[in-house]
């Protein structure tokens, strides 16, 4: 399966909806899933952008601490059955905390919780995986986790807890992708950082001038999406289909125009 970090804007969702088919099938891919917290101007995700995504190629969407910045979004996550929201959210939000994706009888559960560390207070990310696991035991043939969460730490602690438990745990958000892909003692692939799918010339996906002014005097600005060097991260998981566990895990970019 392949995994894609935040698609930023639309410099990311249009490359990962241009290159999906050809790199599912370049890498055998079962399943292909993405962040889409930063799809809608790098703010959020609205319902038709989650169809523009999932018509695309994509087979599940998974979203993060930027939820609902589109404010119609609230109504509309109820009606998209392949988006799930962070599983920590309170209880009382709308959307689903998990997904069943399924392919010639084999089932992947997939879900995401947010961070705490230097992030707004949520539930407790590692009871709510053990929670969630508790629910998927008899659903699942394997577990994706994805922590959307700033702080390096959290992520491969919660990597730490889930060795052995799922197939991969894989981190977004900080949009930076990382160098530590590995298959745990245990047999779960982990990953602290995958990226981002957006404009690399950028502070973040976001317009290098107004993010540097803003550093410089403290004054708020807008920051727009970027739009040059375009690419597409991505972590490709390799399921033992016997164990439900990792065989494998490495790091894949795509630029644009390659």
């Amino acid at each position: 399966m392949i995994f894609f970090g935040d698609v930023v804007g639309r410099p990311g969702r249009s490359l990962l909806v241009d290159k999906a088919s050809a790199l599912r099938a370049e890498h055998e891919a079962d399943f292909l899933v993405a962040n889409g917290e930063n799809a809608a101007a790098g703010a959020g995700i609205t319902g038709k952008i989650a169809n523009q995504l999932t018509s695309g190629g994509l087979d599940g969407i998974t979203l993060g601490d930027h939820v609902w910045d589109q404010k119609a979004f609230a109504g509309e996550i109820g009606t998209l059955e392949r988006v799930c929201r962070p599983a920590n959210l309170a209880a009382a939000c709308p959307g689903r905390r998990w997904l069943v994706l399924e392919k010639e009888g084999f089932r992947l559960g997939l879900f995401t919780v947010l961070g705490r560390t230097f992030l707004p207070p949520r539930d407790d990310p590692f009871a709510a995986c053990d929670q969630v696991l508790e629910e998927l035991k008899d659903l699942t043939d394997a577990v994706i986790v994805e922590i959307h969460a700033e702080a390096t730490s959290e992520k491969i602690a919660l990597g730490w807890h889930l060795d052995g438990r799922v197939a991969a745990v894989v981190g977004t958000h900080t949009h930076v992708p990382t160098a530590d892909a590995e298959v745990r003692p245990g047999g779960t692939a982990y990953l602290t950082d995958i990226g981002m799918c957006g404009p690399y010339r950028s502070v973040l996906g976001r317009e290098v001038r107004p993010v540097l002014d803003k550093y410089l005097d403290g004054m708020p600005r807008r920051f727009e999406v970027a739009t040059e060097d375009v690419r597409l991260s991505a972590a490709v998981i390799d399921i033992d289909e016997k164990t439900g566990l990792a065989a494998g895990i490495r790091l894949l970019t795509e630029r644009a125009g390659e």
